[in-house]
């Protein structure tokens, strides 16, 4: 017995000064995302993980839009290879709208259609929205105003908004998702993000090449707010969440309840359908209910490739052909998708636990493949 008190004690005072020194270090994040992610039975960031954070309100207007659903609603039967992999990428959303009108919907393991999930990356094409919004609302000039002229310790940096959109800011940034020591972690768990995303300095020629950075959308968000003088927040609920009719408010992750700014580059909770209005709004030329809310020439930048090197990406939106069919998405970490083919007027939005296993960050898994293909069988 005394053997096992003397562990315990050793134990104790390891673990405690492990906690110390993550502190001392400036990685006293780390332990908040231990709390979050392990503590819960997790090993990564989950969909349902809101409520461990601070949260803005994304307010829906008096006015909401209910997508309307089609004469067959819910006639179609999932594929076996559909079902099959809805159970085992846990799936807990998917949804087919053709023609403006919900053909499918189905929802899983105990979630329904006002259910609150984490978009993850779903939100850089939200935000580039934001940026479009911002450029028609005088805020910001253009794509090639200079980040500068808002954050001037940037020095003599030539990286514009546009960069920043486009994934090439040339920012000292590595996107890692599984180390806790990672800038990206840091970004999700620390109570200052403002402050670690502006010690991340210009270190390539910007506006050459594509290379995914979670740091380029915070920064552009924070850029989008203070050009704006709105929390991303207000903005959004101002600029399309009321105009878009959504049916529930959102959630938008703060850093903390102290700087409450908004993690840009992920963590707007929300429901499929809610999300879909963006992939009917950018199908539709940026024009929603007769009212042009983003322009429609920056709505056809966003969706067409910056660098021909690099065609899976325009400005916060991605690209991916398969067979004679052009799709555009929003995406993020495991597996939250808006799909959209617009010659086809098609939108699939799948919002789920997992995905099938990556090759890389920023390349296209085959679940994507997979829940396009079964989708197009089902509507056949």
């Amino acid at each position: 017995m005394k053997f096992i008190k003397k562990v315990f004690k050793w134990l104790v005072l390891i673990i405690g000064l492990i906690i110390l020194l993550l502190y001392v270090f400036d990685y006293g994040y780390i332990i908040k995302g231990v709390r979050v992610v392990y503590l819960t039975g997790h090993n990564t960031a989950f969909i349902d993980d809101y409520p461990y954070f601070e949260n803005d309100i994304i307010k829906k207007g008096e006015q909401s839009n209910p997508w309307p659903n089609h004469k067959n609603y819910n006639t179609l039967k999932e594929t076996e290879k559909l079902s099959r992999v809805n159970k085992d990428w846990g799936t807990v959303a998917y949804v087919i709208i053709k023609n403006d009108s919900v053909w499918f919907e189905n929802y899983y393991d105990g979630f329904d259609e006002n259910s609150k999930t984490n978009s993850f990356s779903m939100a850089k094409s939200i935000v580039t929205s934001l940026l479009g919004k911002a450029i028609m609302d005088g805020y910001i000039e253009s794509l090639d105003q200079l980040i500068t002229d808002f954050y001037p310790e940037y020095g003599d940096t030539q990286t514009t908004v546009g960069d920043l959109a486009s994934m090439a800011s040339g920012l000292d940034w590595i996107e890692h998702y599984t180390s806790p020591f990672s800038i990206t972690a840091r970004a999700n768990y620390d109570d200052d993000l403002a402050e670690t995303i502006l010690n991340q300095k210009i270190v390539k020629t910007p506006g050459k090449s594509f290379k995914y950075s979670s740091g380029d959308t915070q920064l552009l968000g924070m850029i989008i707010q203070k050009a704006s003088e709105k929390s991303l927040a207000n903005y959004l609920s101002e600029s399309f969440w009321k105009p878009l009719g959504a049916t529930n408010d959102a959630l938008w992750q703060l850093d903390d309840d102290e700087n409450r700014l908004a993690k840009a580059f992920c963590c707007i909770s929300s429901s499929a359908k809610d999300f879909a209005r963006f992939g009917k709004l950018y199908k539709d030329g940026g024009k929603w209910k007769g009212q042009q809310l983003l322009d429609s020439a920056f709505v056809a930048k966003s969706i067409t490739p910056r660098f021909k090197e690099s065609p899976q990406y325009g400005y916060g939106w991605w690209m991916k052909d398969i067979g004679s069919k052009h799709f555009f998405m929003m995406r993020g970490h495991l597996g939250q998708y808006v799909i959209v083919e617009p010659n086809d007027n098609i939108i699939i939005v799948r919002l789920g636990h997992r995905k099938s296993p990556d090759e890389g960050v920023g390349r296209f898994t085959n679940d994507i493949t997979v829940y396009i293909e079964e989708a197009y069988k089902m509507l056949e």
